[in-house]
């Protein structure tokens, strides 16, 4: 993912700067090159020899040293990066970036890069809510500076508030959403994902085994991208992406009731749910208890047809299905391209190993609405959802979206 990347991370002093280990730790297993610079404050909380074990790089601290200066240190890192991630970064560094101040190598290293700089601010609450802190990062801001703010929790000081370091896993996603090609910056992208649920009574419902990873993972890879995501998802035990618009929801009625009134706004949909076809036709109020019948009948009634609807909804949006079969596989998706006039249909055979539901991998094969089709080998999900965004691209250059007006 992060393969031949330089990246150079400043580490300041903070309580917070224990939790860079794990940041440097995720871009080596991505593949990156990791360059570690330490302010002197920060290795009195962690020492060098951490961070230089896990990057496998020499860990950077002097301005002046009389080895790395024989490269003139700041301007090599500075030259280098593809990225600079400063994480933790305190209210004092932000104050001396705002200022011009370059006083130590990792402040000369950021005043002398040309690649983007993340700052992921962690500090006292009451720090953060400081309003020269606050006109410091909104100037940085302006001037092309990047932020991932400080999440609310219990602080290493005993207050509660806003002021802890962001969860490490996020800062690497916006990394890598900064390195990526905004190839999709200006598209708005509805995408759903996972089961839906169709209550019974208050404890059973009728569903599926989707886990809503291939629809995460979409919506992850588009928002990297530079688009923006509006991810309506049935009930999954998964994470939202960080970024992205997140609307919950259970039934298919409900999933209903979100797409369609968020469709006027996009430009692509990708409908990757998979939406139960039928519901009870009654709800019991308290839980079915189990009598002396030895069958129990239920009466289903049919759900309404999403992505039919949208296909006679849509304006010039670009509709992308998937297909979910265990027999038939071309016959079925391309009667459902015909018949819901979908642009684009990707199908899988769920009966097959490690290309069904609840696994990171799938096999699919493709339908263009002019007749043409591919098959793509075994991948796991992300590479799925980055390649199927390649094919959304291409169609999008020939499909012009009509808005609403106000839109």
């Amino acid at each position: 993912m992060l393969t031949g990347k330089q990246i150079v991370i400043g580490v300041t002093g903070g309580i917070a700067a224990y939790r860079a280990a794990e940041l440097v730790r995720l871009f080596v297993k991505a593949g990156a090159q990791v360059h570690v610079v330490m302010t002197s404050a920060a290795t009195e909380f962690v020492t060098p020899l951490t961070f230089q074990t896990l990057s496998g790089n020499p860990v950077h601290i002097d301005l002046f040293n009389l080895i790395s200066e024989r490269e003139i240190g700041h301007i090599t890192l500075a030259d280098r990066a593809d990225v600079i991630v400063v994480a933790p970064c305190t209210a004092n560094l932000v104050g001396k970036i705002a200022s011009g101040l370059a006083d130590n190598l990792l402040t000369t290293t950021i005043m002398a890069t040309r690649a983007p700089v993340l700052l992921v601010p962690a500090m006292n609450s009451n720090m953060w809510d400081n309003p020269i802190y606050q006109s410091n990062q909104a100037r940085l801001v302006e001037w092309g500076y990047h932020f991932v703010e400080p999440v609310s929790g219990l602080l290493a000081c005993g207050w509660q508030g806003k002021g802890k370091m962001a969860e490490p896993e996020d800062v690497f996603e916006e990394t890598v959403r900064l390195l990526a090609p905004a190839d999709l910056a200006g598209e708005t992208i509805l995408m759903t994902a996972g089961p839906t649920r169709e209550e019974l009574d208050p404890v059973r419902y009728l569903s599926n085994y989707s886990s809503g990873k291939m629809g995460y993972a979409l919506a992850r890879a588009a928002r990297r991208r530079g688009a923006r995501v509006i991810l309506v998802s049935g009930p999954t035990c998964l994470e939202p992406p960080g970024g992205v618009t997140f609307i919950k929801v259970t039934s298919a009625e409900q999933m209903r009731k979100a797409v369609l009134e968020n469709l006027s706004q996009c430009s692509v949909v990708i409908k990757a749910a998979a939406v139960a076809d039928y519901r009870p036709a009654e709800r019991a109020m308290r839980k079915i208890k189990k009598g002396k019948q030895e069958q129990m009948q239920l009466n289903l009634v049919k759900n309404p047809d999403i992505l039919a609807e949208i296909g006679k909804a849509k304006k010039g949006q670009l509709v992308v299905g998937f297909a979910a079969e265990t027999h038939d596989l071309e016959a079925h998706a391309l009667r459902k391209l015909e018949s819901k006039d979908l642009d684009l249909i990707v199908a899988n055979d769920v009966s097959r190993p490690q290309a069904g539901f609840e696994v990171d991998t799938n096999l699919v094969r493709l339908y263009y609405r002019n007749g043409e089709s591919e098959q793509w080998p075994l991948m796991n999900k992300f590479e799925v959802a980055d390649r199927l965004l390649d094919c959304v691209i291409r169609l999008r250059c020939s499909t012009p979206v009509q808005r609403e007006e106000g839109q």
